[in-house]
């Protein structure tokens, strides 16, 4: 008998519904009518049923800032001053708490896996990596959570960070980050990103950079996925690589644009746009045509470049709002990269599914089917191509098989007497 059973579940708008028999974690059988009993069954009705949820790109130690702070009209450069300003005062058990908040709200929105950045640098010192560590394990059955080490102040213009990388390293974060950008000239910029490079080679860790965060590339600080990208190929990390933003890249013109998503595609560098950050601190000196500033989607995909998206902040100066809702996300994010019909929404959730899956590494234990780790979310949603759309209640989150969190939700219209 299994332990789980999913019963008349839709996974495929072309294809017939199917069962899902879960049993120790995984998914053992995915097919139309399966013998299979549970000893717990769900009746799905013909809901859609989707892989977990990843958050690829998640600043838990700074979320919910805003309540202490809020930064009116802040770009990059004052979301990072605010930002240096309160995590002064930072306690692990604080960090610890806000990030509790979010994600109790991830696990109810159907997230099972995060990849978390707290930063490393001599403001916070290894705070957020060390309430992040603790919170692995307390929430370690009913969500995965990556850390990466990650240097928001830079490396060389912060004294003593790359020793607090080492040591994130060596306590547990499973990433290496970086924020060339942060730096003060275009040859400490790669210097920056050699010393990521150097250190995920040091302790055999995968590399996640925020990369060219501006409006356009006329800082050359803020165009250096070239760069990465031949780093990339010339360390044999292609497949292990990933950029976070990558907004000037929509600001490039068309032939230098195509150059560089060759060069990334070829190097095997993943991209992740975080559309509600990115929207809401780009453009803020354009007077009458202003950029949206998110990462050309459609462009990265017709370059074969794996792409994701993630909700990168909650609440704080970088982002002001948010709900830990990767669907919310992902709605925004097609609502503003003119991506719409059922084969670009149903793309634009495969970037939260299947795709996070092969940014974060995860991608052969993950998905629906048999053998598959049973990271199962079922939605109110009928429809795969609808699940943006509809703004569907997770009706059951299940991670490894066990039933984390649920939803239910009556609407009645009523008659007029």
């Amino acid at each position: 008998m299994a332990d789980l059973v999913l019963r008349a579940a839709r996974v495929d708008d072309a294809g017939e519904l199917v069962d899902i028999a879960v049993s120790d974690g995984l998914i053992t059988a995915l097919g139309p009518h399966l013998p299979d009993r549970g000893s717990t069954e769900i009746d799905c009705a013909a809901r859609v049923v989707i892989p977990g949820l990843i958050e690829s790109h998640l600043h838990l130690d700074k979320a919910l800032l805003d309540a202490d702070r809020p930064a009116h009209d802040a770009g990059l450069a004052g979301a990072i001053a605010v930002t240096a300003e309160l995590k002064a005062g930072f306690t692990v058990a604080a960090i610890r708490e806000r990030a509790r908040r979010v994600l109790d709200l991830a696990i109810g929105n159907g997230t099972t896996v995060i990849r978390a950045h707290p930063d490393v640098d001599p403001i916070v010192g290894l705070r957020g990596v060390d309430a992040l560590l603790e919170l692995r394990e307390e929430y370690r059955d009913r969500i995965d959570i990556q850390i990466v080490a990650f240097p928001q102040e830079g490396i060389l213009q912060a004294p003593g960070t790359l020793d607090l990388l080492r040591t994130s390293l060596r306590r547990g974060a499973e990433v290496i980050g970086g924020c060339a950008y942060n730096e003060r000239t275009v040859a400490d910029c790669r210097r920056h990103v050699d010393l990521v490079f150097e250190l995920a080679a040091e302790f055999g860790v995968p590399v996640d950079m925020h990369a060219d965060f501006a409006d356009d590339p006329a800082d050359p600080r803020f165009a250096m996925a070239d760069y990465i990208a031949e780093t990339t190929a010339r360390t044999g990390m292609g497949g292990r690589v990933t950029l976070g933003h990558m907004t000037s890249l929509a600001g490039r013109a068309p032939a230098a644009r195509a150059r560089t998503l060759a060069l990334l595609a070829e190097a095997g560098v993943a991209v992740v746009p975080l559309p509600a950050t990115d929207m809401h601190l780009g453009g803020r000196c354009d007077v009458g045509v202003v950029r949206r500033g998110i990462a050309p989607v459609r462009e990265l995909w017709a370059a074969g470049i794996t792409t994701a998206y993630s909700s990168n902040n909650i609440r704080n100066a970088f982002t002001p709002y948010g709900n830990a809702d990767l669907l919310d996300i992902g709605l925004f994010l097609a609502q503003t990269c003119h991506l719409s019909g059922a084969r670009d929404l149903t793309r634009v959730l495969a970037m939260a599914t299947t795709e996070a899956a092969t940014v974060i590494g995860i991608a052969d234990r993950y998905g629906l089917r048999a053998g598959a780790v049973a990271d199962l979310v079922v939605l109110s949603s009928h429809r795969v191509a609808d699940a943006l759309l509809d703004r569907p209640d997770r009706c059951y989150v299940i991670k490894a098989g066990r039933i984390v969190a649920r939803t239910s939700r009556i609407r009645e219209l009523l008659p007029i007497r």
